[in-house]
C-alpha cells in the first residue's frame, strides 16, 4: 500500500511519519520537497503528484494554522485549508484513493458547555474557522472515501506549545495570567497519529474494506479543563517531578478571554463529543493528562 502524507513536518505529520510506517510505503512531501510538489498553494502541482504517484491513502495534515495571522490574509487561509483539500478530495476520488484529513472545532461557534458533536450546526467565528469548513464541504462534495478528524488544543512534544511556556514562564514569574473561559481538551499529536492509523487499518481492511466508515468524526482526548486548569495542572506536575518553579499553582490568576483581546474571536467551548469515533473504531480515547503527563516526561 502506499500512502501519500503532506505536512511532514507539522506536529501531527511528523507523528504520522511514525504511525503510519507499518501501514505501507509513505511518500511524506512538505511545501518543500521537490521531487513532488506538497506546496497546498499550488492547486495544480497536488492533482500533479497525486496523478503520479496514485496513492492508496492520501493524509493531509497540513494546513494554514496561525489563526490569528488569516485574519489578515483570507485569500491564502481560504486555498490552503479549502481550496487545496477540495482539489485533494477530487484528486483521490480520480485515482480511487482514500483522503484523510484533520479540520478543527473551530467550525462551531464556541457558545454553551455540551460538546459538540458531529451533527450540530455550525457557525465558525473566524477566518481561519470558515475556511475549514468550506475545506470539510469541498472534500465530502468531491471524494466519496474520506475521513474528516474534527480536534482540537493540539500539542506535541516536538516544538512549542503551551505546557513548555507556562513552564517557562514559571521558572521567571513569581505568578501568571491564564484565561479560565475557554474549555477544551488538550490533544497530543501522537494521540492524533496513533488513532488515525488505527482507523486507515480498518476501512482498507484486505478482507473486509469498510467503505461505510467514510465520514466525520470527532476526534480530542477525554476529560475536559480550561487554559488556567491546564497551568496548574503542568505545574505542579513539574513540582512533583522535582523541577524548581517560582510560580506556584496557586499563583496562576485567573482571568477571561477578554484580558486577552486578539484579532481573531475563539470559541469558549471546545468541548468535543468523540463518542461515534470511539463506537465506530473499537477506541477508547485517554483521558487529557495521560498523553500531557507523557510529553512532560520527555522534556522536563
Amino acid at each position: 500500500m502506499k500512502i501519500l502524507l503532506f505536512g511532514k513536518n507539522g506536529q501531527v505529520g511528523w507523528e504520522l511519519q511514525r504511525s503510519l510506517a507499518p501501514l505501507g510505503q509513505v511518500v511524506a512531501l512538505d511545501r518543500h520537497s521537490r521531487e513532488h510538489c506538497g506546496d497546498l498553494s499550488d492547486l495544480a502541482g497536488l492533482t500533479q503528484t497525486v496523478q503520479a504517484l496514485r496513492p492508496d491513502v492520501i493524509v493531509n495534515a497540513a494546513a494554514h494554522t496561525a489563526v490569528d495571522k488569516a485574519e489578515s490574509e483570507p485569500e491564502l487561509a481560504r486555498t490552503l485549508n479549502a481550496l487545496a483539500p477540495g482539489a485533494l478530495a477530487q484528486a483521490a476520488q480520480s485515482v480511487g484513493a482514500w483522503l484523510l484529513h484533520y479540520s478543527s472545532d473551530y467550525v462551531f461557534d464556541g457558545s454553551g458547555e455540551q460538546p459538540w458533536s458531529e451533527t450540530d450546526a455550525t457557525g465558525p467565528l473566524s477566518v481561519y474557522g470558515r475556511s475549514k469548513l468550506e475545506g470539510e464541504q469541498l472534500i465530502q462534495a468531491h471524494c466519496a472515501k474520506h475521513l474528516i478528524f474534527r480536534t482540537s488544543w493540539v500539542y506535541a512534544a516536538r516544538g512549542g506549545n503551551f505546557a513548555k511556556t507556562m513552564l517557562r514562564l514559571a521558572k521567571e514569574r513569581d505568578s501568571l495570567s491564564v484565561i479560565d473561559d475557554q474549555f477544551g481538551a488538550p490533544t497530543g499529536a501522537e494521540l492524533l497519529a496513533d488513532v488515525s492509523a488505527h482507523a486507515l487499518r480498518q476501512v482498507l481492511h484486505a478482507q473486509c474494506p469498510r467503505p461505510d466508515l467514510a465520514g466525520s468524526y470527532h476526534l480530542g482526548a477525554a476529560g475536559v479543563t480550561s487554559w488556567h486548569g491546564y497551568a496548574q495542572w503542568v505545574l505542579q506536575a513539574a513540582l512533583d517531578a522535582g523541577v524548581a518553579l517560582r510560580a506556584k499553582p496557586q499563583d496562576v490568576l485567573a482571568v477571561p478571554t477578554t484580558c486577552y483581546p486578539t484579532p481573531a474571536r475563539r470559541p469558549l467551548n471546545s468541548r468535543l463529543d468523540c463518542s461515534r469515533l470511539e463506537s465506530a473504531f473499537g477506541l477508547t480515547l485517554p483521558p487529557w493528562q495521560q498523553g500531557v503527563l507523557r510529553m512532560l516526561s520527555e522534556t522536563l
